[in-house]
């Protein structure tokens, strides 16, 4: 009877001990939000993505990347990166657009997206293509801008802007800067 009951007073104290530490165990969120930040760690990491935004039940744009690193919870400066690349493409009632890139930092407070490494903007409809190594998109505005050497070709013509460009996000009303073209002229 004294060996049951010095194995049940075991097991009690075992069980106390345990219970003790699940319940000592808390993590607050703040802390852990804190630490995050501190380390400079992403609060979220997404890998291969393939995103559709709708409106009205019409697609209004499509997004792939291989990953996606959020830093959406910087009070100062939040954003997302996409070091491995981005493809982007929108749609409207006229045409679609298509951007990729080697990489992409979107910044959440000013809604300017950084794209860079053999950017390439296509417009579909318009036979429009813009090459860069680094290019701006204001969303706001839906607006691209670059200080660097910037290709615009159509189906006829080469504009080169040396010293960047700036354009709608349809490359209309482009603005080639310190610029040269090859351009077709009808008689």
């Amino acid at each position: 009877m004294n060996k049951i009951k010095f194995l049940h007073i075991i097991k009690s104290i075992a069980t106390i001990i345990l219970v003790a530490m699940l319940f000592s165990c808390g993590n607050d969120t703040k802390e852990i939000n804190d630490l995050i930040t501190a380390k400079n760690l992403p609060i979220a990491i997404a890998k291969d993505i393939d995103l559709i935004q709708t409106d009205s039940g019409f697609v209004k744009s499509k997004m792939q990347a291989k990953l996606l690193l959020d830093f959406v919870n910087r009070k100062k400066h939040p954003y997302q990166e996409f070091p491995e690349g981005i493809k982007i493409i929108t749609f409207d009632a006229r045409d679609s657009t298509t951007v990729t890139a080697n990489y992409a930092i979107t910044y959440t407070n000013t809604s300017i997206v950084e794209i860079k490494g053999n950017v390439t903007v296509t417009n579909h409809q318009k036979n429009l293509k813009l090459k860069t190594e680094q290019l701006f998109w204001d969303q706001k505005e839906n607006y691209y801008f670059s200080n660097k050497k910037s290709v615009l070709t159509s189906l006829t013509d080469t504009l080169i802007g040396l010293a960047g460009f700036d354009a709608k996000a349809d490359l209309s009303n482009a603005n080639m800067m310190n610029n040269s073209a090859r351009v077709t002229v009808k008689n």
